[in-house]
């Protein structure tokens, strides 16, 4: 029993209810073991028949089935002895119940590594050396550890001189930031890359140095990296190259030394231009750190001289700037591969005017897209535009929390965690008239997601007795969202169950998707409450694309994006 009080006096107890298997796992495990001549155990045989027909593993063997009966077995029953090789109904349910074992997304890399980078969607960071805030924060080389280890592939680096203009520091320039030494950040993504993946990590530098600086740079990133680190053999690259033939090594990105002479003339040339409202918009932004626009920081047109060859020749992916206006430059023949940054809002204006030249450019050069400047608590934007628009490195602010950062987490549970997503092959291709994939065409339904909720459990073990209500058990309910295409977004939500620390919805929702390649699944339980705003209970975010039909265990996370201990859902999928 729980007991709760009220008022200091009133003795309140509720009976504490033992999750029980749903009637349709009951219906599947008798479906599935009415050959065993009435024993009620599933055998390792009969697991792997509900393995291959109901949940539609079509890879898994009689080996697979064996395991998992024993792991089952041993983890149910760890206490007591028993004899039988068999799960009981209870087991099963249990088995089911188990996110390592049945959970909702496949946890291995498994999508094609051998295209070239920018068939892929990057998990990438932005000034990534920031603890807090864009404005007053301390810079470390801690937050870059931290994203590393949740595998993010992309980080950026703001160098600046010191004040004796002898070496390099790590800062957000103009700003209040406490600088870090750009050794320690290198030295620590070569100890922290390769933790969690084996896929390459790509450095954005945004370089505001001298050329004898730019000399130093090339010194310090030989002497960290070493052999880890790729660089073309030729000038430029032609094509670039895979993640799979990438794997364990460094890429420097940034725009080539000599582009900085004359950048100022250059900037007055386009500040003069008023044919290309996107960058003009841009260039008035708080934070044009990220833009493709260069500087004369330290190095004015007196004092620069034709670029760093040691340190020109290490950059691998060259970063360029739009001279004729950005349609141009997308619409270009380009015969070497390049990267291009914008802001979320010139994003926006570009996709409203030429969102397919953006499509196309993707299709062999690497866009990414950054917060405006006046995101100046480190918060995020929407990153759903950018990805139906082809842009590989979306650059997130890691170090805080929101729904955006959640979705963004989400997207990159797919493929195994390696912080590489292979984009849909509609972003990819061309059709017979060279049209490509245009984001505000309303598409026919292409796929339906059935999405059952049938229970969750563990919140009892992860939370206080009085964490969602002082006086009674929690009043716990779930909303099941699409995350994609405008088209196929939607909300659902079940019934509240009351004074429940297992509650049973047993509720089914159904959404017809136009583009499922890009919509995201968000799941997120929520504690009713009369008179304040409802407690938070868990979420999570699941690609739809990489979720496995049957009945699955679904982990949840709490705001900041980390695992709940125990708190799990117990769901179906079916794709119709």
């Amino acid at each position: 029993m729980d007991n709760y009080t009220m008022f200091g006096v009133f003795n309140r107890k509720f009976k504490v209810k033992v999750a029980e298997p749903p009637e349709e796992v009951k219906e599947a495990f008798a479906r599935f073991t009415e050959s065993s001549s009435g024993t009620p155990h599933m055998t390792p045989e009969q697991l792997l028949r509900f393995l291959v027909e109901f949940q539609g593993e079509e890879g898994c063997t009689g080996a697979d089935a064996e395991r998992i009966v024993h792991e089952v077995i041993n983890r149910h029953h760890q206490f007591t002895k028993y004899a039988r090789h068999g799960l009981t109904v209870d087991d099963f349910f249990h088995y089911l119940f188990l996110d390592d074992l049945n959970g909702p997304i496949k946890t291995e890399v498994h999508h094609d590594m051998t295209a070239p980078l920018q068939h892929y969607f990057i998990y990438t960071g932005h000034n990534s050396y920031l603890t807090g805030n864009q404005l007053s924060s301390d810079c470390s080389d801690t937050p870059i550890i931290t994203a590393l280890e949740r595998r993010v592939r992309g980080i950026e680096l703001d160098l600046w001189p010191n004040s004796s203009k002898n070496d390099i520091l790590v800062l957000h320039g103009r700003t209040l930031t406490t600088p870090v030494p750009l050794i320690r950040c290198f030295k620590s993504i070569k100890q922290h890359a390769f933790v969690k993946s084996p896929y390459p990590v790509i450095i954005t530098l945004e370089d505001h140095l001298t050329p004898d600086l730019q000399a130093k740079v090339a010194e310090m990133v030989t002497e960290t990296f070493g052999e880890m680190l790729f660089y073309p053999q030729s000038e430029c690259l032609e094509e670039f190259p895979s993640p799979e033939s990438l794997k364990y090594r460094i890429i420097l990105s940034t725009k080539p030394p000599k582009e900085y002479l004359g950048s100022k003339q250059l900037r007055d040339e386009k500040n003069a231009s008023t044919t290309e409202k996107v960058l003009s918009d841009e260039e008035a932004e708080q934070d044009d750190s990220d833009q493709d626009v260069e500087e004369n920081d330290g190095c004015n047109q007196k004092q620069c001289r034709p670029g760093v060859p040691e340190y020109k020749r290490l950059i691998a992916i060259h970063a360029g700037k739009p001279k004729n206006g950005l349609r141009e430059a997308l619409k270009a023949g380009i015969d070497k591969v390049k990267r291009i940054s914008l802001s979320e809002k010139a994003l926006q204006r570009a996709a409203e005017s030429y969102g397919t030249d953006l499509v196309r450019f993707t299709q062999k050069n690497i866009l990414r897209i950054y917060p405006k400047g006046t995101r100046i608590t480190s918060s995020n934007f929407k990153p759903l535009m950018a990805w139906m628009h082809g842009a590989q490195m979306v650059a997130f602010n890691m170090q805080g929390y929101g729904k955006s950062l959640s979705l963004m987490q989400g997207m990159f549970r797919s493929n195994g965690e390696c912080g590489y997503v292979k984009k849909p092959d509609f972003l990819m291709t061309k059709g017979p008239n060279n049209e490509v994939f245009d984001p505000r065409v309303k598409l026919p339904v292409k796929k339906t997601l059935k999405v059952k909720v049938y229970m969750g459990d563990g919140w009892r073990r992860d939370f206080k007795q009085t964490h969602f209500d002082k006086y009674s058990p929690p009043d716990f309910y779930t909303k099941v969202y699409i995350l994609g295409v405008p088209t196929d977004a939607a909300k659902k939500k079940t019934k509240i169950i009351e004074d429940n620390w297992a509650p049973v919805w047993d509720e089914e929702f159904i959404f017809p998707l136009t583009v499922p390649e890009l919509a995201l699944l968000r799941i997120e339980v929520r504690e009713y409450d009369t008179s304040e705003k409802d407690d938070f209970g868990g979420q999570t975010y699941l690609p739809v694309s990489e979720l496995r039909p049957g009945i699955r265990a679904v982990r949840l996370y709490d705001e900041k994006g980390v695992k709940l201990k125990s708190v799990k859902l117990l769901m179906r999928f079916q794709f119709v």
